[in-house]
């Protein structure tokens, strides 16, 4: 899977800023106006992609710190930490918000005025969301190349973009529903739609909150490389003729386009010491010559047996 430049995940986070803050007005404008809890709970779901762009927005500038000695590997990760509070937002605020309003309207239903601004903003925020979302999926196909769609999701280091498209997503699924419940209690007269409509929203942002949870959670605790980047690796290794035994290939993303590879093989009895680091050097230039997003490379020289050795000795301790 291809990896996408730090400028393009901007471009689909500025695009959906632009779109969900004015959504999110006219969104406010319209429930006020109807008192629709459809509504409402639309213009907070915009408000809090709005705030989760922001949140994306500090993420990957903070991830462009230089390193320190207290971190010093950088900070790539921490986009990955803000993408789980983008989760937390869309659950704790999105969800629980739209829960609250529809359960209310619900228990108590009343009739909305004139539903005809709704409508029209309804539709409106279905083209804004629309064009939003296909930056956003024009942005990820390029990120995905050939894989397909949720294997590419499961894969995918940089959360910035599946994040804005599983909120566009959500997002244009929540004004279907918030369409049909206005459509319903206009129509036929049963205001508990409205309050149903609210509900349907909660559902869908919790299912988004809950996923975006599970994605940037693997991420943040540590995932390893793409299995066709280790594997070339792995195939460098096995053709070259100065090592007998590859023992072991580590790799972990510290950012969207930054990878730490650690690996540990035997080379051939009797090869000389300024050889062997000779070919380390020459490794570590092909390896980043072939994968730029492989930053930093430990190659160690370990024979076969004491590294066997040692592997059975960490089991045996845990």
């Amino acid at each position: 899977m291809k990896t996408i430049a730090a400028h393009q995940s901007k471009k689909v986070i500025y695009a959906a800023l632009a779109g969900n803050t004015l959504i999110a007005i006219c969104k406010f404008i319209a429930a006020g106006l109807t008192g629709s809890s459809a509504m409402l709970s639309e213009a907070i779901h915009s408000v809090v992609d709005s705030g989760n762009q922001i949140l994306l927005l500090y993420g990957i500038k903070r991830a462009k710190q230089q390193p320190d000695e207290k971190h010093p590997f950088g900070y790539g990760m921490e986009l990955y930490f803000w993408t789980f509070v983008v989760a937390i937002m869309i659950f704790a605020i999105g969800a629980g918000l739209s829960f609250y309003e529809g359960i209310k309207h619900v228990l108590n239903p009343e009739p909305m005025g004139d539903p005809t601004v709704n409508y029209v903003i309804l539709i409106l925020s279905m083209v804004f969301e629309g064009a939003a979302w296909m930056v956003a999926y024009k942005a990820f196909n390029k990120e995905r190349g050939d894989a397909p769609f949720f294997q590419a999701i499961r894969h995918s280091k940089d959360p910035t973009i599946f994040t804005v498209l599983f909120e566009d997503s959500a997002a244009m699924i929540g004004l279907i529903i918030a369409l049909m419940g206005v459509a319903g209690s206009h129509i036929f007269g049963i205001h508990e739609l409205d309050g149903l409509a609210s509900i349907g929203i909660g559902i869908v942002l919790a299912g988004v909150a809950i996923l975006l949870a599970t994605e940037s959670k693997g991420l943040l605790i540590g995932e390893g490389a793409d299995p066709l980047i280790v594997g070339d690796i792995r195939a460098m290794f096995a053709a070259d003729k100065r090592i007998s035994k590859t023992n072991e290939i580590l790799t972990m993303h510290l950012g969207p386009n930054e990878i730490l590879l650690n690996a540990s093989f035997d080379f051939i009895d009797g090869l000389p010491a300024e050889v062997v680091e000779a070919s380390i050097s020459e490794f570590e230039r092909k390896i980043k010559e072939r994968f730029p997003a492989i930053r930093r490379i430990f190659i160690e020289a370990q024979g076969w047996r004491a590294h066997a050795a040692d592997a059975n000795g960490a089991q045996t301790e845990s």
